[in-house]
């Protein structure tokens, strides 16, 4: 085996046939032969989330032949939360078992916030750089054709070189794609905000996304840190009615061009995946989305299947993920029952992580991981023998058991699950 080079990233090691210390971990975690999955990193249908800067994450693969993974947005806004708040919740995202989790501040002070998260997690953390940049273009002169390329990337570096793990950078979105949107009158219009932000800057200016056009400027960034880069779907569909059109399949054919390009740098790069999409598309979108990007690996927010359904838009999302994971999707990000009405609470968070876990394994099984399909026998032989204790251990929520079996407030969320009603119940029947 050839000697480990710090200053070269997790991508180049694998194309150097190294084994990087990181891949180990994850190949022995994932239950894969570490080379197999060296081969994956080295092609880019696998990135390792870990910022080459931070010590105490814990380094998590995502995509080809990898667990299906979760993530769990959280962050600070203008109109309500505290650092506090969002603190509360990282407890919650690592006691209920998401895999990454993402700061998407926008309140005040939103570097303190974001080195606070760090600090509190093991997890690996993404950001939206562009988020910081453009608020605070607004919040100085109110206008955001005033914020310049030198500020987005001098935000990017400033959030790499604190130790973020992952980055969404919404780089497809092109004069071009923005066009499209136009031509074709979306229901919804363009409902991501760092792709809104940059298509009220690009019309404003008249210029290009400074994130197109100084893409190697990024990828030099990306490359110092080793920090991933999540290619931002700008234009995903806000509804079901927009899924799969023009707008977006244009931005797709972009992001396909630049996982290329970041490759080529030694850069690992995964791409987003769309929002809103009826149950009969999702198998023709998320293919379509793969072969465009080369399999990179796919991270997508649901999809929700259906736009009625606000307050349980938890569960629409599940639905989409599980379909979406079965078809190639790699990454799912949660959304919480308050996703179209206000911001999460921490029992959001928490009802959010649970159905995105329960969608990522019913993937996980109909992919044919044999862990999954295993652990599903397990609970179905607990479950006949009536053995609480190793029911409880296969759950993916362990918490209910906790308060039907010792009728105690849970240990692992405290206040936040309250499952005693059950307690009798279970006991007398």
């Amino acid at each position: 085996m050839k000697h480990i080079y710090p200053t070269m990233t997790q991508i180049e090691q694998a194309k150097n046939n190294i084994i990087s210390p990181e891949v180990a971990a994850i190949a022995k975690k994932e239950f894969v032969d570490a080379d197999i999955l060296r081969q994956r990193v080295a092609s880019g249908r696998v990135v390792v989330l870990k910022n080459n800067t931070r010590k105490n994450v814990i380094p998590t693969g995502v995509g080809e032949g990898l667990h299906i993974k979760i993530n769990a947005n959280i962050g600070t806004s203008q109109e309500s939360s505290s650092n506090a708040e969002e603190l509360e919740k990282v407890k919650i995202i690592e006691t209920t078992g998401a895999d990454a989790l993402m700061d998407l501040s926008t309140g005040s002070n939103i570097d303190d916030t974001r080195m606070q998260i760090l600090a509190a997690t093991h997890l690996p953390l993404g950001t939206v750089p562009m988020y910081q940049a453009g608020k605070e273009a607004l919040d100085e002169k109110h206008d955001i054709a005033t914020l310049s390329a030198d500020k987005i990337f001098s935000d990017i570096e400033k959030h790499c070189k604190t130790g973020v793990d992952f980055i969404t950078v919404h780089c497809g979105v092109t004069r071009f794609v923005v066009e499209q949107v136009e031509k074709h009158k979306r229901v919804t219009g363009i409902v991501s905000r760092g792709g809104s932000m940059l298509a009220a800057w690009m019309k404003a200016t008249g210029n290009e996304n400074p994130l197109y056009e100084y893409y190697d400027r990024l990828l030099e960034i990306a490359h110092t840190y080793d920090v991933t880069l999540s290619l931002g779907d700008g234009l995903r569909p806000g509804c079901g009615n927009d899924a799969g059109d023009p707008a977006q399949v244009a931005e797709t054919i972009v992001l396909g061009e630049l996982v290329k390009r970041a490759r080529n740098a030694g850069v690992q790069a995964m791409v987003e995946g769309p929002g809103h999409v009826p149950l009969n598309k999702i198998q023709s979108i998320i293919q379509t989305i793969k072969v465009l990007t080369d399999y990179a690996p796919l991270y997508v927010l649901g999809p929700l299947v259906t736009d009625i359904a606000p307050g349980y838009d938890h569960i629409t999302s599940a639905i989409g993920g599980a379909l979406a994971a079965t078809y190639g999707a790699d990454f799912l990000c949660y959304v919480t029952p308050k996703e179209h009405l206000g911001l999460p609470e921490v029992q959001d968070v928490r009802e959010g992580i649970i159905a995105a876990k329960i969608a990522a394994h019913a993937a996980d099984v109909a992919n044919g991981r044999a862990d999954a399909i295993e652990r599903d026998r397990l609970m179905s032989a607990a479950r006949h023998n009536l053995d609480w204790a190793k029911q409880k251990e296969y759950s993916i929520d362990q918490c209910i058991f906790n308060n039907i079996e010792t009728g105690n407030p849970c240990t692992m969320c405290g206040e936040y699950c309250s499952m005693k009603i059950y307690k009798d119940y279970f006991h007398n029947n």
